[in-house]
């Protein structure tokens, strides 16, 4: 069964339900198309990380984007 986890920045960044939903058919389709797998037991996972828990070159992403 594939399984794809997908890591965004949440917060005032997170994705609406709407984005959520549009990525999680669009990777479906894309893994069903260029894997030619069977789609139906796919599983997505989306996670929303805090921009405090994320750390890009010794600094937050919270610290660099200046919030």
């Amino acid at each position: 069964m594939p399984y794809v986890n997908i890591k965004v920045t949440g917060g005032s960044e997170a994705p609406s339900a709407e984005q959520k939903k549009e990525l999680v058919a669009g990777v479906t389709e894309l893994i069903g198309r260029v894997l030619n797998k069977n789609t139906s037991n796919l599983v997505v996972v989306i996670e929303e990380i805090a921009m405090e828990n994320y750390g890009i070159g010794g600094k937050t992403v919270k610290e660099l984007r200046g919030q």
